[in-house]
């Protein structure tokens, strides 16, 4: 087995490098195209389109690239697939981290975390069980053991497996990323607290969208108190040593959030259509 890091998104943040990702469709198509994207990593969008562990185990299948594999010489995908679930922090779930996990993926990102007991159980979620001797062992771990999908996903025997599986940084050869989305004013609040208490948290993702619905702004996303609210975010996360995410990068944003200390940046692909948009271009000119 190579000791090469396997997750590309943990890889950059170790390197002191921001890391770059978008969210994909869950269809083979898409699993194709963006497993040989300029990506580090990709998030397959579970909260707001449809829930469907079948197909997220047809696309991670279709993001494993036999060449990529033979010309690196490492079984560590080129884009790293993670997965955004559809349960919201206050809902304590996790069955929905338990089986993305077990399909596959390297990390869960939980939607509206607000609070300390939220976030604990978020990470608890991802997490094995283990002897309370053991170091390391808080948060205490929940995930039911069932690791076959995702131990042949990733290339590994079973027992090597459980040694990558477990969540960074608080395990430093822990594989797996726990991202939080702070979405609300009381996370907000409850920011500081939450990365004090709470180890194992891999990033913080601003949701700037719900945070503005709640401030009365919704989608204004320069407006001057949403983003003083984000700033806050970041200056919380930049304190306590934690990645902070943006999921709304743009060619108009990206050199402020890069300066402001962003360092995992989600933008959207460019799309175009060739021949049709010059062919349009050319008509406005007769």
């Amino acid at each position: 087995m190579s000791d090469t890091r396997l997750n590309s998104i943990i890889r950059a943040f170790e390197s002191g490098k921001p890391a770059f990702a978008a969210f994909a469709k869950l269809d083979k198509q898409t699993a194709i195209e963006m497993s040989d994207s300029p990506y580090d990593g990709i998030v397959y969008e579970m909260e707001h389109n449809p829930y469907d562990v079948a197909a997220l185990g047809d696309s991670l299948q279709y993001m494993l690239s036999r060449k990529q594999i033979a010309e690196g010489g490492t079984v560590a995908p080129k884009v790293t697939p993670i997965a955004r679930i559809p349960a919201n922090g206050a809902e304590m779930n996790q069955s929905f981290a338990k089986q993305v996990l077990d399909r596959g993926c390297y990390g869960v990102i939980w939607p509206h975390v607000a609070t300390v007991e939220q976030a604990y159980n978020a990470v608890a979620s991802c997490r094995y069980a283990r002897p309370k001797n053991a170091p390391l062992y808080e948060p205490k771990g929940v995930r039911g053991d069932g690791p076959a999908n995702a131990s042949r996903y990733w290339g590994l025997s079973m027992a090597d497996y459980y040694k990558k599986a477990d969540v960074w940084p608080l395990v430093p050869e822990g594989e797996i990323l726990v991202g939080l989305m702070c979405e609300s004013t009381q996370a907000i609040e409850n920011l500081d607290d939450i990365l004090k208490n709470v180890p194992g948290i891999g990033f913080i993702l601003i949701g700037e969208g719900d945070l503005s619905q709640e401030m009365g702004f919704p989608r204004q996303y320069e407006h001057p108190e949403v983003q003083d609210a984000m700033r806050r975010i970041a200056d919380i996360c930049h304190r306590n040593h934690v990645v902070v995410g943006n999921p709304h990068v743009t060619a108009k944003n990206h050199r402020r959030l890069l300066d402001e200390g962003y360092r995992f940046l989600m933008a959207a692909p460019q799309r175009t259509y060739g021949v049709v948009g010059l062919a349009r271009e050319a008509v406005t000119s007769y």
